[in-house]
């Protein structure tokens, strides 16, 4: 046994196994997430319930079965729940979504199993996804075109062929809201600072007003135009409803306009259910947030956290292998050297929500207010850069994230033989060559260690971006095709952002759940494959020099 340890055996099962228990810990969390973020967009089976809570005879619920818990009869009773007689301990509680929220008041009703009288999955029940209010269930009751009830078609089929009807025009309306009046409205407000800058240098004179004045009625002929389309849009997006019959009988018109998907759970199979639950899926991924994020999708979000790890890393990577390659390179070891390696240590302890405050006030006020003071004095005292974007929420994290780009990437070079750095200056070449062509080559892998480590950080915080760029939601991408595309000075979303909105400052916890989960499990899923990605450049980079090293 005595040998056994001496021989080092133990530490090797001893890494192994704690290498086995981290790798399962990620798995376990991913399946965890995975599955309970992914139910949401299974199609669940609806429920129609009779209830015996009525004087008057049953009343109907009908919704999905979306708990069940087993709860102590004592719980119950000071919650003040009305309890069947007799001397059961316990209860099955079931939490029904029962949708309709502009009727029901509320997504979510509880009652028990014991109230139950039948319960049953009718093929027939109706289920909407809506742009507002959420969820409905319900019957479907018939059909208006302009106004007249729909005759002598198949209802159900007439629904099936005007929905992608409806969302193309949605589609087309929005991107002339978003995208041609935004347009517009970009030139026109470039029009209004050119005559401003012109009017303060005292260069506004009758010809530069003609000429100004001559644009603004093109531009304002064209938004005239694009306002009439929009408005026929509307008109035709407006033109048809749907009846749906509620649990109480209650017969509703909704427009196909705020309809963006109809199905029949009860009546699918397990393929029309897979199709389903990818369609699902891919709404997520694409679409953007409703219902104060708790219902629709995540794409601003996912683009936000891309953009912004992308100019971060672009920003850290240089500033942070430069600064190592001065540290171990060319700083003599003396004591200012020691205190600046000391110092960068212990940044990378300091709390993120300092580096917020820090980016607040020195690159939104300081920065941003000086460049809008030189560049954009007509915009002023509306601010361009003087506010919370996505440049400076990717330089607060940069700062944040360069003392773990500068410490791996010393290291790194710390383990390169200086027999190497010697055979090059032997054989004539300067040390700026040897340092180009030998060392930071054989330091690359550590390089990608540092950008791996900076990457899973940046893209996990959440306070220091509340304070330098993040929002709820935007209206428009920081990209787009308006010139100059990239716009640095535009608010973002981001998945941590959203997934502590969607957890803690959601109206409706329970809705919010599954998407919490959702959204949680993309981020460990975009930083997982971030991670791999660079460990496979840092592999591959390690195994091309690695005969330098032998």
């Amino acid at each position: 046994m005595k040998h056994w340890v001496k021989s080092g055996s133990p530490w090797i099962w001893l890494t192994a196994g704690s290498v086995t228990v981290s790798l399962l810990a990620l798995l376990g969390i991913m399946l965890l997430l995975a599955g309970q973020g992914m139910r949401y967009f299974w199609p669940s089976p609806v429920y129609q319930f009779e209830l015996n809570q009525s004087a008057a005879g049953p009343v109907m619920m009908i919704g999905e079965l979306y708990q069940q818990q087993n709860i102590p009869r004592r719980q119950l009773q000071e919650s003040g729940v009305a309890l069947p007689p007799g001397n059961a301990q316990n209860f099955e509680r079931y939490l029904i979504k029962v949708g309709n929220r502009e009727s029901e008041g509320q997504d979510f009703r509880t009652l028990l199993a014991s109230d139950i009288l039948r319960q049953s999955t009718p093929r027939d029940l109706l289920v909407l996804e809506r742009n507002s209010n959420g969820t409905a269930y319900g019957y479907l009751a018939g059909m208006l075109e302009d106004g007249q009830p729909l005759t002598g078609r198949n209802i159900n089929q007439a629904l099936q062929q005007r929905l992608p009807q409806i969302a193309a025009l949605s589609r087309q309306a929005h991107d002339i809201q978003f995208r041609d009046m935004a347009r517009i409205n970009q030139r026109f407000d470039a029009l209004r600072l050119r005559e401003k800058s012109l009017q303060r240098d005292d260069k506004l004179d009758a010809r530069s007003q003609a000429s100004i004045r001559a644009e603004r009625l093109e531009l304002q002929r064209r938004y005239r135009q694009l306002s009439d389309r929009l408005e026929g849009l509307n008109r035709d997006r407006q033109r048809d409803a749907l009846l749906l019959r509620d649990m109480h009988g209650q017969v509703h018109t909704i427009a196909l306009s705020q309809v963006r998907d109809a199905w029949y759970p009860n009546a699918m199979n397990t393929t029309q259910k897979l199709v389903h639950w990818a369609e699902q899926v891919k709404k997520f991924l694409s679409d953007s947030p409703r219902e104060a994020n708790t219902e629709g999708g995540v794409f601003p979000a996912i683009f936000g956290t891309v953009l912004m790890v992308i100019l971060m890393s672009i920003v850290v990577m240089p500033f942070g292998v430069i600064a190592a390659v001065y540290l171990h390179e060319y700083a003599g070891n003396n004591l200012l050297t020691r205190l600046i390696r000391i110092a960068v240590v212990n940044l990378a302890g300091v709390p993120s929500i300092v580096y917020g405050v820090f980016g607040l006030g020195f690159f939104v006020y300081m920065i941003g207010g000086t460049l809008d003071q030189l560049f954009y004095p007509e915009s002023l005292p509306n601010p361009t850069f003087g506010t919370p974007g996505v440049l400076w929420a990717a330089l607060t994290l940069a700062l944040l994230t360069l003392p773990v780009v500068i410490v791996a990437t010393e290291e790194g070079l710390s383990r390169i033989p200086a027999t190497l750095r010697q055979g090059s200056l032997a054989l004539g070449a300067s040390r700026a060559e040897t340092l180009w062509r030998i060392v930071l080559p054989m330091a690359a892998p550590a390089m990608m260690t540092g950008l791996i480590l900076a990457v899973a950080r940046a893209a996990g915080e959440t306070a220091p971006l509340m304070l330098v760029g993040v929002v709820k939601s935007v209206p428009v991408l920081p990209v787009d095709d308006i010139f100059p595309y990239l716009h640095l000075e535009r608010k973002f979303m981001h998945l941590s952002f959203q997934i502590y909105d969607m957890a803690f400052q959601s109206p409706s916890v329970e809705a919010a759940r599954p998407l919490v989960f959702a959204t949680a499990f993309l981020l460990v899923t975009i930083v997982v494959g971030l991670n791999l990605a660079a460990m496979g450049i840092r592999h591959s980079l390690r195994e091309r020099y690695r005969a330098w090293s032998q």
